[in-house]
């Protein structure tokens, strides 16, 4: 007999179970709508640990004992199927229309199917927090985390339930404390400054087997990190069955735990709500992890979680019957698996860039596609697996005898044979594939050679160039190749700070004659570090061009300190931002287009104007510079400076 059948149906969980999926489709479809919907993972957390612990109770108190091998066979079936279709349609995809994708697709591939993408995604710094980038599998980290549960679990409740008996208060408080020590050992281990774990200092890194990794990416991605809401949902399996309730007799204590039930879901709502998985922007710079959730967050996300569960397997709590237990919550829960898995890659097959919020329109849109591929997955796909209808088809189809069975069966195989080149195709086309940057990555990487690090002993100078005027342009006639030299004590006569936005432009500018100093993930304030230095040692010529502010709010202070060592320089430039899907864009602008009110060497160049008129000199991310945007946006430069 299949265990997971010898428990009654718990309709309230498979609400539960869409609750949480559509937070995370909400969130992933735009980040603005529901900042914290990525909760609704740790929510999946929580069920899996109450309903895997609480099967495996079942069965060894049934049996008095654990079958692994059929508990992992159950596993198999239920998940594998459909990644596995996801893995093979994702590969097929990119081989017939991303093929530039295919090399870094590998890796991530390989990764998931063997159900250790988290910790890929750790080791090769591949940040889950990162908007940019082609990333259609990034999601499966959640689905490593689970699945490494599984492989260890059954053994772990084999072995506390031989060594202490069947006690539930003692084992449900066991574990219990085991998910308050994770949460103990995350907020330590976390351990932000007094502006958060800054993502680009080295604080935040630590050595996993002597390699450097992102803290926030190995908390938030890391089993160890993630095991509390599996943890504190397998204390609950302990502490509350639903056989210890009647099915057809309310008792008196189904108001309670109501009680309890809507006072997780108003907890749960908040934090969906408000929580955010890292913080942008802020004035200090970088990108921070969101301090609440990494200490003590995710165990009230927990907390919240196993007050709703205990309401949702109760049978006669309102939230059981007719929230949760409503029919189109349900249908949804039951196909919350493949709703997780095919929405994401379909999101980004759109989009392209993680960080590209998607409007109503377009989610609407997208979403059914989702849910048309869910449906198509769980019943033909899924549900036949599931059930042995596949296998038992299969038996009959090799095992016919009759004539016109036969001649469908060479039909269907000549059919299979046809269906199985673009697979096999793909495969291929994974294995061989080189790696190759994307078309943003690949400018930065190219810009990076046009760059200097002006705090350092070494720079580059651009030999002199004579220009033409040519229209609304600065065109140039002579060119020689930059030099590397040493510059102590000499002046940089034209010094440009910048982050990835300049750096693109990097190699366009040197050849214009400019030192350029960019970095991607630059914060503002990086600026007056630079200044500062430059002044302290006499190397500030007669213009500074300054473009920072993508990557962080700018406030009016560190600006006025950024003009202090720039008061005897002729011209002083700063570039406005376009960096539409971050909300400091607009202020940030504000800022920089007063700036000459109130100090008359400074001049502004508006980038953002120009990009608004003319998409078509940036990627799409809307962002960064493609060749021809290179190019204006040096001309512009150019004609700011009046060269």
């Amino acid at each position: 007999m299949n265990r997971e059948h010898s428990l009654r149906y718990l309709p309230g969980l498979d609400g539960l179970r869409a609750v949480a999926v559509i937070a995370v489709i909400l969130y992933h479809a735009n980040k603005g709508w529901v900042s914290g919907g990525f909760l609704g993972v740790e929510v999946f957390f929580v069920i899996s640990g109450y309903l895997i612990t609480m099967l495996l109770i079942n069965e060894s108190q049934e049996n008095g004992k654990i079958n692994f091998r059929a508990f992992w066979m159950r596993r198999a079936r239920r998940l594998l199927p459909a990644l596995w279709t996801l893995l093979m349609g994702v590969t097929t995809y990119c081989a017939l229309f991303e093929r530039d994708t295919l090399g870094n697709l590998r890796g991530d591939v390989v990764a998931a199917f063997v159900y250790g993408f988290n910790w890929f995604q750790i080791w090769v710094g591949t940040s889950y927090f990162s908007a940019f980038g082609f990333v259609p599998l990034r999601h499966l980290w959640s689905l490593a985390v689970e699945e490494q549960f599984y492989l260890v679990w059954p053994v772990l409740i084999a072995v506390v339930l031989k060594l202490f008996g069947r006690r539930p208060l003692l084992l449900g408080t066991l574990f219990f404390a085991a998910s308050v020590a994770v949460s103990v050992y995350v907020a330590k281990t976390f351990e932000p400054g007094a502006n958060g774990s800054v993502l680009e200092t080295p604080d935040h890194y630590i050595a996993l087997f002597g390699h450097a990794v992102s803290k926030v990416d190995f908390l938030f991605l890391g089993t160890l990190g993630r095991s509390g809401g599996l943890l504190i949902g397998s204390a609950l399996a302990f502490w509350w069955k639903p056989s210890m309730f009647h099915s057809d007799h309310p008792t008196s204590e189904r108001h309670i735990v109501s009680a309890v039930g809507w006072l997780g879901v108003l907890g749960l709502g908040a934090m969906l709500w408000s929580f955010h998985d890292v913080v942008e922007g802020g004035v200090d710079g970088g990108t921070s992890g969101y301090s609440p959730l990494f200490q003590g967050g995710f165990l009230l996300v927990g907390l919240a979680s196993i007050a709703i569960i205990a309401a949702a397997v109760h049978p006669h709590t309102v939230l059981s019957k007719h929230v949760l237990g409503n029919p189109v919550l349900v249908y949804v829960g039951q196909r919350s698996y493949g709703l997780y898995l095919f929405h994401w890659p379909i999101f980004q097959f759109y989009r392209r860039f993680a960080g590209r919020g998607l409007n109503v329109v377009e989610f609407v849109l997208l979403f059914t596609l989702a849910l048309v591929v869910t449906e198509v997955s769980y019943r033909f796909i899924e549900m036949p697996v599931r059930s042995g209808g596949l296998r038992d088809a299969w038996d009959k189809f090799r095992h016919s005898r009759l004539e016109s069975d036969r001649e469908k069966r060479q039909s269907v195989i000549a059919i299979g044979v046809v269906a199985a080149v673009v697979p096999i195709f793909a495969l291929v086309s994974l294995a061989t594939a080189h790696v190759k940057l994307d078309d943003i990555g690949q400018s930065l990487a190219d810009g990076e050679s046009g760059v200097v690090n002006v705090m350092s002993s070494t720079t580059i100078v651009a030999s002199t160039m004579t220009t033409i005027a040519s229209g609304d342009t600065t065109v140039d006639t002579t060119m020689t190749a930059p030099q590397t030299t040493t510059l102590d004590g000499q002046v940089i006569e034209i010094i440009a700070i910048g982050d990835s936005v300049m750096l693109g432009a990097a190699n366009v500018l040197t050849e214009r004659g400019i030192t350029v100093d960019a970095l991607k993930s630059r914060p503002f304030r990086q600026a007056l570090e630079i200044c500062n230095y430059l002044k302290s040692v006499n190397r500030l010529g007669e213009i500074v061009i300054i473009h920072l502010g993508t990557n962080n709010y700018i406030d009016q202070k560190t600006l006025d300190e950024i003009m202090v060592p720039l008061s005897d320089v002729d011209t002083v430039v700063f570039v406005t931002n376009h960096v539409p899907s971050k909300k400091w864009q607009d202020p940030n602008n504000v800022l920089l287009r007063a700036m000459p009110d109130q100090y008359g060497n400074v001049k502004i160049l508006d980038w953002y104007t120009i990009a608004e008129a003319h998409p078509e000199y940036l990627y799409g991310d809307k962002i960064h510079l493609n060749p021809e945007g290179q190019a204006v946006y040096a001309d512009l430069i150019m004609q700011a400076i009046g060269k």
